[in-house]
């Protein structure tokens, strides 16, 4: 079992969110609309994003790493270990 599959549901929710505001964005660009509205959207639509990926580390860090931590050794080190290179890449992005 996944360490969101209780919060399932309401991933499925913004991420679909996200898509609508994708597919808006795309439209405005057909449209021609005003580039600082466009950058506007973007932004709303990177921190929606933003938010669905903190809520995957949360869940990830409270079910996998917790359960690799539990069983202990390499497990839990390679665990720990896949969860800074997620941070690291969220920090970077």
């Amino acid at each position: 079992m996944n360490g969101y599959e209780s919060n399932k549901a309401d991933l499925r929710k913004r991420l679909s969110r996200v898509e609508g505001q994708v597919r808006g964005i795309a439209r405005m660009v057909d449209e021609d609309k005003y580039c600082i509205d466009i950058l506007t959207q973007v932004s709303a639509a990177t921190k929606a994003l933003e938010t669905v990926a903190l809520s995957l580390l949360s869940d990830h860090l409270a079910h996998c790493v917790a359960q690799a931590s539990a069983e202990g050794g390499e497990v839990a080190a390679a665990k720990v270990r896949e969860a800074n290179e997620a941070i690291a890449r969220l920090v970077r992005s």
